[in-house]
């Protein structure tokens, strides 16, 4: 096994030992990088030479002391750049700061080291809609890697990255997690600061990590989560040591089975995964409960209003006057306005724009971003009340496994439809986690399917418990 699919727990105890040292995992991931890169498209960048200085004082008596960590290329690391999977950002920008996600994991002692690929400003499902190359899923070349964090997702999962962080705004984290066969874990909204983070929809996107296993993913939200008064969203909670939940048993807990994300859309083979998922939480004392959340179906459709509203707002700063694209030899205000723009957003994003736009415009703010508020709100009050009579619930992560490269590039509807177990938990503001449950062979390869946990708001430790008596059983 090669250091970098060991765990966390395992490098920190061999970098105390000094078995190995922190300049031989950034050696060893800028080995795997260099090696893989290539076919698999994870990295969009990387320095190896700064790395390799910052390993040179690294504390490997920290908690991540010494341990190179992926970064999702939309959150903020001082000295390289931030891309955002866009023409709009690409060589224009570098970011002048850190995140407060990277400040709390320098604190740790770990190494942000390389820039991961993803859907441009973290709208889609696929990673299809970067800018800037296309990512393999590690599982099954020529299929996608799920989105939008798609390059933390092949990297993790592909060997290239002990840990990764991504975002997720409506499944971003947890999708590709599944598709490509590793952990992805969205916390509580506002848990975790987006001080840092390139917005695209305010209310709803969380940062999280990508791991290999479900106690590595502990142990990074240990350090990622806290009150921070630069967000306006941030909560003033405390942050427990959430590895305290790894290993605890499960007998006796009630786990709610949502009668609405068994529906006749999913997959087939994806279903009878999941069920064996079941029979597994089923075989270890768990009181399965049949839930009923109500306003599923309407979670899509509420999303596709919010997320493209907010995401006009927040990127209506992209103009190319202080940073970003500029269009050359534009003859006026207007014309610059209108070139850079054309220019540097892609197809996805600016549909996305317009459809936001739309909704909040004079006359139509009412009967659609007013009516989705109030879906919104519904929704939430359906997981309230099943969380009187449970206390976590299962579903699966995506309809269906990943599809190969371009199947649905006609097809925005469908692919928007592969979010429908992932967006309830962002628009309610939930803490979900999604793990590996087994695989599924279509198309002459073996695809992962991933199995979804979703708890009370705060309850990570719940959640953290379940995932990991079931990752263990497995």
């Amino acid at each position: 096994m090669s250091l970098l699919q060991s765990s966390l727990s395992s490098l920190r105890r061999q970098l105390v030992a000094r078995e190995i040292s922190p300049a031989d995992l950034v050696r060893a991931t800028a080995t795997a990088i260099e090696a893989r890169n290539g076919d698999l498209g994870a990295y969009l960048s990387w320095d190896t030479d700064a790395a390799l200085k910052e390993a040179e004082k690294a504390d490997v008596s920290l908690p991540l002391g010494g341990i190179p960590l992926g970064i999702k290329d939309n959150i903020n690391v001082t000295g390289q750049p931030c891309t955002c999977g866009s023409r709009m950002l690409a060589g224009s920008y570098t970011a002048p700061y850190d995140a407060t996600v990277i400040q709390r994991l320098r604190a740790a002692g770990a190494i942000p080291f390389g820039r991961l690929n993803m859907d441009e400003f973290a709208m889609g499902s696929s990673t299809e809609n970067s800018a800037l190359g296309v990512t393999q899923n590690p599982a099954a070349p020529g299929h996608i890697p799920g989105g939008s964090s798609g390059g933390s997702a092949c990297a993790v999962a592909g060997g290239l990255a002990v840990a990764a962080l991504g975002s997720d705004t409506g499944g971003s984290i947890r999708q590709p997690a599944a598709l490509c066969g590793c952990v992805g874990l969205k916390p509580t909204y506002g848990r975790v600061s987006r001080f840092g983070l390139v917005a695209f929809a305010s209310s709803l996107d969380q940062i999280g990590p990508l791991t290999q296993s479900v106690e590595d993913s502990a142990l990074l939200l240990n350090h990622l989560c806290g009150f921070d008064p630069r967000d306006s969203t941030s909560l003033q909670e405390s942050v427990p040591d959430f590895t305290a939940a790894i290993g605890r048993d499960i007998r006796g807990l009630r786990i709610g089975l949502p009668k609405e994300y068994f529906i006749s859309g999913i997959d087939p083979d994806v279903e009878a995964v999941i069920r064996r998922g079941i029979a597994t939480l089923e075989s270890l004392g768990a009181d399965l409960r049949e839930i009923s959340l109500p306003h599923t179906e309407a979670g899509v459709a509420t999303y596709y209003v919010l997320a493209p509203a907010e995401a006009s707002a927040n990127l209506a700063r992209f103009d190319g006057v202080r940073y970003g694209h500029r269009a050359a030899d534009a003859s006026d205000l207007m014309q610059h306005y209108l070139r850079s723009r054309a220019e540097g957003f892609g197809p996805e994003v600016k549909r996305r724009i317009l459809l936001g736009t739309y909704v909040l415009s004079s006359g139509y703010y009412d009967a659609y971003y007013l009516t989705a508020q109030k879906a919104r709100t519904l929704i939430r009050q359906d997981f309230t009340r099943a969380f009187e009579d449970v206390d976590c619930i299962v579903c699966p992560t995506s309809p269906t496994p990943a599809h190969r490269l371009g199947a649905l590039k006609d097809d925005p509807l469908q692919a928007y439809l592969e979010d429908v177990f992932t967006i309830p938990a962002n628009l309610a503001g939930l803490p979900a986690i999604s793990v590996p449950a087994g695989t599924v062979h279509q198309n002459d390869a073996d695809l992962p399917v991933g199995i979804q946990f979703i708890s009370r708001p705060l309850d990570e430790a719940t959640l953290l418990q379940v995932a990991h008596a079931f990752e263990t059983a497995r």
